[in-house]
């Protein structure tokens, strides 16, 4: 078995997970090889907001954060990504991040700063999106001589 396939029958034999992400799609929130989350097999409805991870078409296991929805499905975006992913099924989500840890202090989803971070993400992802944009075009304005 692989490591993917060994989260998702962990996470539905016991209904949570906890364990670390690799990549930088989440940064700032998560950070990889520092930071752990936890993952709960909640049912559907899932809100905007909810960072979920679902499996790909691929089968690569992803967690990205809920910025909205339409006839397709979900659409999902990482918190460091500028590329939303569209037509996500609720069957394709194995669960719903509720926790992590940071620095060994664990934070909740439902603790008020998470939120409010979690509210700037999902509702002002057009702005950051230009943002980070922006920034990476003057970046490449600035590094040619």
């Amino acid at each position: 078995m692989n490591k993917l396939t060994d989260i998702e029958a962990y996470l539905n034999e016991n209904g949570s997970v906890t364990y670390s992400n690799t990549g930088t799609s989440m940064k700032p929130l998560l950070r990889q090889g520092k930071d752990v989350f936890t993952v709960e097999n909640l049912p559907p409805p899932y809100s905007p907001g909810d960072v979920v991870l679902y499996r790909r078409a691929s089968g690569a296991l992803v967690l990205h954060r809920i910025v909205g929805k339409d006839e397709n499905g979900y659409i999902l975006l990482g918190d460091n990504l500028t590329k939303r992913e569209y037509g996500v099924k609720e069957e394709n989500i194995l669960g719903v991040m509720t926790s992590f840890t940071r620095g060994g202090k664990t934070y909740s989803v439902k603790d008020a700063p998470y939120r409010l971070y979690s509210a700037f993400c999902t509702r002002l992802f057009p702005v950051r999106i230009a943002l980070k944009k922006a920034a990476h075009l003057s970046k490449n304005i600035f590094s040619h001589k």
